[in-house]
This record gives structure tokens, C-alpha cells and sequence, in this order.
């Protein structure tokens, strides 16, 4: 797909790998809408409009897609809301189960947004390395993760051929992290020590991704990963 003239709706795009993803479809000549919780947080932001939902509210999500409609590139980034981490035998199974919120709402961007779909549209989710690799303490987003990829291998064959996809970061440097500081350069070294490419990725290099399988018009039903080798790791 020229990207070039396309309409791309961006969910969680702003702030971290949503909005990376944004500007890049943006710089290539695409019509870029982002929606969040809180547009606010992406400051001002030239050329890309922003609209406010929650991806977790049904009502609200079908009225954007019909309002947005048509539309050719539909992106989601968006957490959904807290992710819990830990030990699994001592983690509150309130928050194992609300990390499942990005499923939910993941499932929620694609089952309302796909009809309003052009018929060579692409769908873009982002799922994480402990997909399919977890360290200790990842017991939620991994099978948060493994969830999403594997719905986008049995959803892809129903909605041919609209095309979706994953992208798997790994440890990406992005505001999740909290502010700048020694502390989180430090945590940052630490987590990708052992990786095959041992730094933090960046928003850019994951967004970069993104457009290749928004782009990539023979690319269905997969994962891309970006992870400094993580999972090889």
C-alpha cells in the first residue's frame, strides 16, 4: 500500500510507539487521525488531528469509526489501562485480569472497525516480546500478548483481504518508563543487557515496523518482531 493520500486512524497515538507511528505515516502523506483517552497528552501536534475515546467503551468507539469512515490503515497502540506485574501466585488477580483490558480492547478496534475498512485496508495491533518469551514476573503480559497474536492469526483468513498484523516490541525506551533520569538509564541497561542487541529500542525503530506491514501489501496473519533480539536471547 502507498501509504500517500491514505486515511490511518491511530489509536494510543499520543505518546510512545502510537505516535512515532503517526508522524511517520504523516512525513509519508497520509491523512492521520489519532484518538486517546486524553489527546492532551500529545501536546500539539501539526497536521495530525486527535479525537478523544476510550477503546474500552463500545458506544463511543462504533460512533468514531462511523464519523472517521472510510478509512484505509487502522493502528492501535493503546494499553487499554493498567498492566499488572510480578509473581503470579502473589499478583491481585483483579489486576491480572484488567491487563487484559488491551485485549479487549484491541478486539474491540477491529470487530466495530473493520467494516469501515477500504477492501485493501490494513490493521495494525502491538503485542510485546514476552509473548512469546517471558522473564519472571511476566506472567499477565505474556498471556496478555499471546492472546493478541493469536487472535490476528485466526481473525486475518475472516477478513481477507483487509490485511492485519503484529508488531512485537521489546524493551522500547518510551515515556512508560517515567521522566529522564539515572535511574531509569540504568533500569533500561539492565532489562536488555543479555539481548542480542544489548540497548532499548526506540518509538521510531518500532513505528518503523509498523509502516512495513501497513506497506507490505503480501504480509498477513503475523508477527513482525522488534526486540533487539530478545526472544533469541
Amino acid at each position: 500500500m502507498n501509504v500517500n493520500g491514505k486515511k490511518a486512524l491511530v489509536f494510543g497515538g499520543t505518546s510512545g510507539i502510537g505516535l512515532a507511528a503517526a508522524e511517520q505515516l504523516k512525513e509519508k502523506g497520509a491523512e492521520v487521525v489519532v484518538i486517546s483517552r486524553d489527546p492532551s497528552k500529545a501536546g500539539q501536534l501539526e497536521n495530525i488531528r486527535t479525537v478523544a475515546c476510550d477503546v474500552r467503551d463500545t458506544d463511543a468507539l462504533s460512533k468514531v469509526f462511523e464519523s472517521e469512515a472510510p478509512f484505509d490503515i487502522l493502528i492501535s497502540a493503546a494499553t487499554g489501562g493498567s498492566r499488572a506485574s510480578g509473581p503470579f501466585l502473589q499478583m491481585d488477580i483483579e489486576g491480572y485480569r484488567n491487563s487484559f483490558d488491551k485485549l479487549w480492547g484491541y478486539t474491540n478496534c477491529v470487530r466495530f472497525g473493520a467494516e469501515h475498512l477500504s477492501e485493501e485496508g490494513a490493521i495494525v495491533l502491538v503485542s510485546g516480546a514476552p509473548a512469546r518469551r517471558a522473564k519472571v514476573g511476566q506472567s499477565a503480559i505474556a498471556s496478555v500478548g499471546g492472546a493478541v497474536e493469536q487472535f490476528v492469526r485466526a481473525i486475518a483468513p475472516e477478513i481477507a483481504p483487509k490485511r492485519i498484523n503484529v508488531v512485537s516490541p521489546g524493551v522500547i525506551d518510551t515515556p512508560m518508563f517515567g521522566p529522564e533520569s539515572d535511574q531509569r538509564v540504568k533500569m533500561l541497561e539492565g532489562a536488555t543487557a543479555k539481548h542480542l542487541i544489548p540497548r532499548a529500542g526506540t518509538s521510531e525503530e518500532v513505528a518503523s515496523g509498523i509502516l512495513f506491514m501497513v506497506e507490505n501489501d503480501y504480509v498477513t496473519g503475523t508477527t513482525i518482531d522488534v526486540d533487539g533480539g530478545w526472544i533469541l536471547s
